[in-house]
């Protein structure tokens, strides 16, 4: 089986959940991995501290808030001063919450599109000459509700169905150098808000595999599109356990 060592990969929002889990997965497949976050130092420290323990300065972390766009070129600089290159680009903050219509803002409308489509299109157009010199790759976090609507979250949708065709369109950008592709997950690691529990109990009644995934069936799929699928682009995977076939 390849391995990735001797590549670099940087994950955005990655000091927890479906980030850390991902971040784990490439460390483990060889990857020295840059942990990006924005609030969550002690999260993104221990994380860093367990996979060095493993391999010997193989994390490093930056820190900074995607939303405010000047800060990303400094995130993709200090990423070049603690590793030398950049092979693999993780786009996987996200923000998500529900945004009825008749109370949607303009604040939460910037922050979602901010944060799951205006950030990843400036991490890639930072991170694109180095990918190009690497022959490297990205992948988005995409979202089955960026194919499929869900009531009530009408501008974190529309984000992500930005960032599907976010993905198709820099893979025809930054082809045949770099690859550009998205996961889409379904019910994994669902807000624990109570508010929320029916809903979550619907989703998964009507997802075929009847259960909710983990985080590391996302880190899986995203180590294949890096690691195994060099001949796969603009592609975004459904990890969703079937909720696409009965929405």
């Amino acid at each position: 089986m390849a391995t990735l060592a001797g590549k670099v990969a940087l994950l955005t929002g990655a000091a927890r959940r479906i980030g850390a889990a991902t971040a784990r997965s490439l460390h483990a497949a060889g990857a020295n991995v840059v942990i990006h976050y924005r609030r969550s130092s002690q999260d993104a420290e221990t994380l860093q501290a367990e996979l060095n323990a493993i391999r010997h300065a193989s994390c490093f972390l930056v820190q900074g808030d995607l939303l405010d766009v000047a800060n990303i070129p400094r995130i993709v600089a200090q990423t070049l001063e603690q590793t030398g290159q950049l092979d693999v680009l993780v786009n996987n903050a996200s923000s998500f919450y529900p945004t009825p219509l008749d109370t949607l803002s303009e604040q939460q409308f910037d922050d979602l599109i901010g944060t799951n489509l205006k950030a990843p299109l400036f991490m890639a157009q930072a991170a694109a000459p180095h990918l190009q010199a690497s022959q490297g790759c990205i992948i988005n976090m995409v979202d089955i509700h960026g194919m499929r609507p869900l009531k009530g979250y009408t501008a974190y949708c529309v984000a992500k169905a930005g960032l599907l065709m976010l993905t198709q369109s820099l893979a025809r950008e930054l082809g045949p150098d770099v690859r550009v592709n998205g996961v889409a997950p379904g019910a994994i690691l669902w807000p624990e808000m109570s508010e929320n529990h029916a809903m979550h109990t619907d989703i998964i009644a009507r997802t075929a595999l009847q259960r909710e995934g983990s985080p590391e069936d996302i880190a899986k799929a995203i180590l294949f599109l890096v690691r195994d699928a060099g001949y796969i682009t603009g592609q975004v995977l459904p990890v969703d356990g079937g909720r696409l076939l009965n929405h």
